[in-house]
């Protein structure tokens, strides 16, 4: 009751009417009036001074004012957050990458919300683009990090990152190691080794062969290490993208822009997820991601 007391109080005071303050807070005058007076004999002290149809405050109906709106909007904050923690689903996000993701900031975002929101379990899996997708469509991710293959879908918010610059990591003693750059023609003549599942093989390489341009034969590694090793055995060459902060290169490789018509070859990075199945936890992580990668 008191609380509830306290805002009748308050739109009193800020309405300069008990009128108004009635109409605000949806009851009759005559209730409002007795309830400002049922919490002035609770606290056993005059709060308004009521002189005909005029009143003033009294200095402990001053404090008592400035008192009550910073303990309200300190009450409105809490039932605002526990609404928020009680409605999200099970306190947990679910995050999706690209295997063949190899840059800083992920893990960065990861650490910092981990950090803001503890009370948030995070769950984290890899998969190739179809595999990502598919898990975003059936539940088994909140949001994912992946490349564009596809027009935007208003089913979908498409959170933009950033477009990324496209690389080349060879090994040093391929004779293309000796150059700035590197065309997609000049890396037709090497195998292209990409990160897939044995069950997304034929996907990725008619993805890599037939909308983005790479030639020649192809060769599979299930993770990014296993392909930076086949890499620096001279296998072949494995293609990349710049999402923020790529870790050096190691040794016996070399990392070399990949060219085309003159300009470096660039891929478009977003975040994706169900718009219905949005929330306060998702976009904040998208956010918190967002700013990592611009810095």
């Amino acid at each position: 009751m008191l609380f509830r007391q306290m805002k009748y109080f308050i739109s009193v005071v800020e309405c300069n009417s008990f009128t108004e303050a009635a109409e605000q807070c949806y009851i009759s005058q005559s209730a409002i009036s007795q309830q400002i007076r049922s919490l002035e004999k609770e606290l056993g002290v005059e709060l308004i001074h009521r002189e005909n149809r005029r009143f003033t405050l009294t200095p402990a109906g001053e404090y008592f004012y400035e008192q009550s709106k910073g303990i309200l909007n300190e009450v409105e904050d809490i039932l605002r957050e526990t609404f928020r923690i009680g409605k999200d689903k099970e306190m947990e996000l679910k995050i999706g990458y690209l295997r063949c993701y190899s840059g800083q900031e992920l893990h960065q975002a990861v650490a910092e919300f981990s950090r803001l929101y503890p009370e948030v379990s995070i769950h984290i899996v890899n998969g190739t683009h179809e595999e990502l997708y598919d898990l975003l469509r059936f539940g088994g991710a909140d949001l994912v990090l992946t490349d564009q293959r596809r027009a935007f879908s208003d089913k979908y918010a498409n959170f933009q990152l950033l477009k990324c610059s496209c690389y080349a990591e060879l090994s040093v003693r391929s004779p293309l190691a000796e150059q700035e750059s590197v065309t997609m023609e000049e890396l037709k003549r090497q195998a292209c080794i990409l990160i897939s599942s044995r069950e997304q093989q034929n996907i990725e390489e008619d993805y890599y062969k037939n909308t983005l341009g790479f030639g020649g034969r192809f060769l599979f590694a299930e993770n990014l290490e296993e392909g930076r090793l086949m890499v620096a055995g001279n296998r072949g060459f494995l293609p990349v993208e710049r999402v923020g902060t790529l870790p050096p290169c190691g040794t016996g490789v070399k990392r070399l822009p990949v060219m085309e018509q003159g300009q470096q070859l660039k891929r478009n990075y977003c975040l994706f997820w169900v718009k219905e199945n949005a929330s306060y936890y998702i976009e904040e992580f998208a956010e918190i991601l967002r700013k990592l990668l611009k810095e």
